[in-house]
């Protein structure tokens, strides 16, 4: 491997449980393990489900994808026990840091820790920390009406979910560089870091993803460090992003090239995975060899795993036997590649299930994603080609399967 017979009253008992179980959770009664269909767990009709997490007791939190946003938008909210509305989360917080009109609010104390602006990766914590990424990207090319003022800085927002309040604001602009866009990232409690993919695809990067990075946040002192920068592993491949064809559209695509996506932790804080979401190959490198300040770059890079073949693929999860979960952009596809083979292959899929975008475990036991409708959005349709318009459209679905071994809630 390259290093870049029962007695009957028991089982009606068991029978008994699981539809009790299945029911608290809205669905019928659902496998162990693996399911061979997606079942729509919610219909919304705001646009662009992006990241999904969880509160402690298991009520989805949902982020809407910032392509979508508006100076009145919602990023992130609690969904409703309805499944068809939801309550912006967390309610201190302004989601987002702009007046209706498009200029930027005041800061407070010379700082914007009380907004969001471009929230892409959001997860919980084992100790019930929400950790928000805000990178920062409401405006990717320069704004003579509103520019964007010198404060507003990327950076990581921890919210207690358990006593509602603030925890800290953790700023990036150390780790940022003019082409950043800092998409998702792993929480590493054991380690006390966390890690974001920085897809480099922000402004002046003409959608080349050449800077693309992971960033290292050391949780203990705030401090940040950008490493594997330019590494193949974190480098989007030259093919264009594709999508399938579908009722009357032939096969459309886009040049653009986005770095380092999807990114996922496994459950004894051993491995990171990640992988460009415009790249064939998935990668691996044991944290305490990331996290080893004292290798050169080429030393690090030496260390990391070529670990298996993948489509271009956006969210990344994890079970607890090491099976990854991928969003299969073009494909509308969540696939697998099973820790034993690791070769890839579809799990779940459904035509509505339009560029998934991320996917996380719950305490529930299933693991849920969101249909974005990013390729629909006049965004890429303008950029495609063929060119189309812009054909998104309610209602953005939220979708549940079962997946091969329980992981850990939240990430």
């Amino acid at each position: 491997m390259h290093r870049i017979s029962r007695p009957r009253s028991i089982v009606s008992a068991v029978a008994v449980l699981a539809t009790a179980v299945a029911t608290a959770y809205g669905g019928g009664i659902a496998n162990t393990k693996g399911q061979a269909s997606l079942e729509v767990y919610a219909e919304l009709q705001q646009a662009g489900i992006g990241g999904i997490s969880q509160m402690p007791n298991g009520q989805l939190i949902v982020g809407y994808h910032p392509f979508y946003q508006t100076a009145t938008s919602t990023q992130i909210a609690l969904l409703n026990a309805d499944r068809k509305s939801t309550t912006p989360y967390p309610a201190a917080l302004r989601q987002t840091c702009r007046n209706a009109d498009g200029s930027f609010v005041a800061p407070i104390n010379g700082k914007y820790d009380f907004c969001l602006d471009w929230v892409l990766g959001f997860h919980t914590d084992a100790n019930g920390i929400l950790w928000i990424l805000d990178s920062v990207k409401s405006t990717d090319k320069a704004d003579p009406v509103h520019p964007r003022p010198a404060a507003l800085h990327a950076k990581l927002v921890g919210w207690n979910t358990k006593t509602n309040a603030l925890h800290r604001v953790i700023d990036l602009d150390a780790s940022t560089i003019s082409e950043s866009q800092h998409n998702d990232f792993a929480v590493d409690l054991k380690h006390n870091v966390i890690v974001i993919a920085d897809e480099a695809i922000g402004e002046n990067s003409a959608g080349a993803g050449v800077k693309a990075a992971l960033v290292v946040v050391d949780l203990a002192t705030g401090s940040s460090r950008r490493v594997l920068q330019g590494d193949v592993s974190v480098l989007p491949h030259a093919d264009p992003i594709k999508w399938e064809a579908q009722a009357g559209v032939p096969t459309q695509s886009w040049g653009l090239r986005v770095g380092v996506d999807g990114i996922t932790l496994d459950k004894n804080s051993d491995y990171l995975y990640f992988a460009p979401l415009s790249g064939y190959r998935m990668y691996r490198i044991h944290m305490a060899d990331l996290l080893n300040t004292a290798l050169t770059p080429a030393q690090l890079s030496a260390k990391v795993e070529d670990y298996a073949a993948k489509p271009y693929n956006g969210g990344l999860s994890i079970d607890g036997k090491n099976n990854l979960y991928l969003t299969e952009v073009g494909g509308r596809s969540v696939g697998i590649i099973p820790a034993g083979t690791k070769v890839y292959k579809r799990y779940v899929t459904n035509d509505k299930l339009i560029w998934p975008d991320g996917v996380t475990y719950n305490a529930d036991g299933y693991m849920y994603s969101g249909a974005a409708q990013l390729i629909q959005t006049g965004v890429f349709q303008s950029n495609a080609t063929p060119k189309g318009s812009a054909n998104n459209a309610p209602p953005y679905r939220i979708y549940r399967f079962r997946p091969e071994a329980a992981g850990t809630p939240g990430s």
